[in-house]
């Protein structure tokens, strides 16, 4: 059997008598294939300690489920910056009411991302890794933005393309929609092929190869392939939580990730492309656990700090554990959320803004007075 990887074929297409253009169209990856360089098992194997430690460096965070949310955030917004949104993380984790008007667009393209992530978490378990989710994921990221005419939650009835004013000019030109049903297909079955030899980690860069150049949607494409390498982490098993996010790897390398991506379709260097995926996975799992570790301690200097409170400590850990969901909020927020009246968490807020674990959120665009847990938010900027 010829297990040598082979991407797919241009085949070319005629719009009028004017021009000629080239489709390309991907093979089936549900099948074995072998890689030849000799780094993949070693970074399999790097990758495999990172994504471990990562796992277990969660598991000494109390409340992750709470610190994930940030990460969510991260992730949203980093993910939208690369198809062009200018939604800053300060930005994302505020109101609509509070954002500027020019800025509500993509304000609300990221916040889609948001739902959409949090949607694919809560349902993993209840619908299986699957077309359906992916649709049901894509009909929640379109809805109420600039894509919302692009069929949100269908998978595209008309041809697309990538870079360029018009096909003319494509920069590249994914399958059309008749090969669309059959390659879908095609890549659920390779979701769950167990009989493949193939490590779930290299799935996930396969699936994501492949998902970009077959781009079902007609918008939001990249989103969802990004979202999706998070999702099929938990699917299979590799992480216990979403709390490792890619796209900033991808935003710090844009150029080599689009040249990789093309050179698996021109050259079927699919090695070049596993190698990239799991530097990528390797620094990001990395990066996470370091940012966890100083989560880690940062909590606990601001649970000494909260317990200066005396009677009021208790409350002061509510209020902790609130900010770090919401780092950035305002007094009747706090009162809203913690089912206290305005002037306790007034008094609260000013407390902890003595104690220098909040201050002042400076880019006020509202009357009402915010405050910022402004270490902790600062890691997730880095």
């Amino acid at each position: 059997m010829d297990n040598k990887f082979k991407s797919g074929e241009y085949k070319s297409r005629f719009a009028d008598k004017d021009y000629e253009y080239k489709i390309f169209i991907p093979s089936f990856i549900n099948k074995p294939f072998e890689w030849n360089n000799r780094k993949i098992p070693l970074l399999l194997e790097e990758a495999g300690f990172a994504l471990g430690s990562l796992n277990e460096c969660s598991l000494l965070v109390p409340d992750i489920n709470t610190f994930i949310r940030m990460n969510v955030v991260k992730e949203a917004t980093i993910s939208t910056r690369i198809e062009g949104t200018k939604t800053e993380i300060e930005e994302a984790v505020l109101l609509e009411e509070n954002i500027l008007p020019e800025k509500r667009d993509d304000w609300n393209e990221v916040n889609n991302y948001i739902n959409a992530m949090n949607y694919a978490i809560e349902n993993i378990n209840r619908i299986p890794l699957s077309i359906r989710l992916l649709k049901e994921i894509h009909k929640i990221l379109l809805q109420g933005v600039r894509g919302e005419k692009k069929q949100p939650g269908e998978i595209r009835k008309s041809q697309n393309w990538i870079g360029g004013n018009s096909i003319a000019d494509a920069y590249f030109i994914p399958p059309p929609c008749e090969e669309l049903p059959i390659l879908l297909s095609d890549l659920e079955k390779f979701w769950h092929n167990n009989k493949l030899n193939i490590p779930k980690t290299l799935k996930v860069a396969l699936t994501h190869y492949q998902f970009e150049t077959t781009h079902p949607f007609l918008d939001g494409n990249g989103r969802i392939g990004r979202l999706l390498i998070t999702l099929e982490l938990l699917y299979y098993g590799i992480l216990n939580k979403p709390i490792l996010y890619i796209s900033d790897f991808l935003e710090k390398n844009k150029n080599d990730y689009f040249n990789i991506l093309d050179d698996v379709r021109n050259n079927n260097d699919i090695d070049r492309w596993l190698i990239f995926f799991l530097k990528g996975i390797i620094e990001t799992a990395n990066k996470s656990k370091n940012t966890f570790e100083k989560v880690i301690e940062l909590r606990m200097q601001y649970e000494d700090k909260i317990r200066t409170l005396g009677r009021r400590a208790q409350l002061g850990q509510k209020l902790l554990i609130l900010l770090f969901s919401y780092p950035i909020i305002d007094t009747g927020s706090v009162a809203a959320k913690l089912n206290i009246v305005f002037n306790t968490a007034k008094s609260l807020l000013n407390e902890f803004e003595k104690l220098k674990i909040i201050k002042v959120f400076p880019f006020q665009k509202t009357k009402k007075k915010q405050f910022i847990l402004w270490d902790y938010f600062n890691l997730y900027k880095t």
